[in-house]
């Protein structure tokens, strides 16, 4: 790949330029934001199995990660809280040290077949209370913590990204084989895969295995 050098005279510095490059916002777009969730949001909450959760530790550290169940895993506690299970993944704990670090979170809330979504911003602790947590129980496990939001705003967000995207058009699927397995990649980043078909066929075929064990 090429390099690209930035042009000091381009870029942009300031909120004032840039929102002097865009048209005004529209006056919907404002008062579409909610300070609580109210049934649309609720309702939109209890039907996603999917959001993004993004966190920030500091000026050169932030993530955004994938947390995902049967539609409802997010309980709406009320108006002004939501509570999301830690399922197991790969104990990096990114989203949680962020959050103990910094409590500001965004929530991104997908819907299949749904081109809109619904984002919520707020704060967030994270609780290993039992009654919490057995309320999030999953084939009788319950996760070790969950996290709490305490919501400051929410809006719904409009469809063209998602259109753009096609993201649910079944022709605008890609052939997952075209690119090499996660086992392979991740291998081929750090220590480096096998050359041997069959060891890294078993290797993937672990992987397999694990998820089945540890979903939950």
């Amino acid at each position: 790949m090429s390099e690209v050098r930035l042009k000091p005279e381009h870029l942009i510095g300031d909120e004032a330029t840039l929102r002097g490059l865009f048209p005004a916002t529209h006056d919907l777009a404002i008062k579409k934001c909610l300070d609580h969730l109210d049934e649309h949001a609720s309702s939109f909450v209890s039907r996603a199995p999917f959001l993004c959760i993004g966190t920030q530790a500091g000026p050169a550290q932030a993530d955004v990660s994938p947390r995902g169940d049967p539609a409802g895993f997010v309980k709406v506690l009320n108006t002004k809280t939501l509570l999301i299970p830690d399922r197991p993944g790969n104990n990096r704990l990114d989203t949680l040290a962020n959050i103990l670090a910094n409590p500001t979170v965004g929530l991104l809330f997908m819907v299949p077949g749904f081109d809109e979504t619904l984002r919520v911003n707020g704060t967030a602790q994270i609780t290993q209370d039992p009654d919490i947590l057995n309320m999030m129980s999953v084939q009788g496990r319950v996760p070790r913590v969950a996290i709490v939001v305490s919501v400051n705003e929410v809006f719904l967000h409009c469809a063209k990204a998602f259109r753009r995207a096609s993201l649910w058009d079944p022709e605008a699927r890609q052939n997952r084989k075209e690119m090499p397995s996660l086992m392979k990649m991740i291998l081929d980043q750090s220590t480096g895969a096998p050359e041997n078909p069959a060891e890294m066929a078993e290797l993937e075929a672990g992987l397999e295995t694990d998820y089945k064990a540890s979903m939950y």
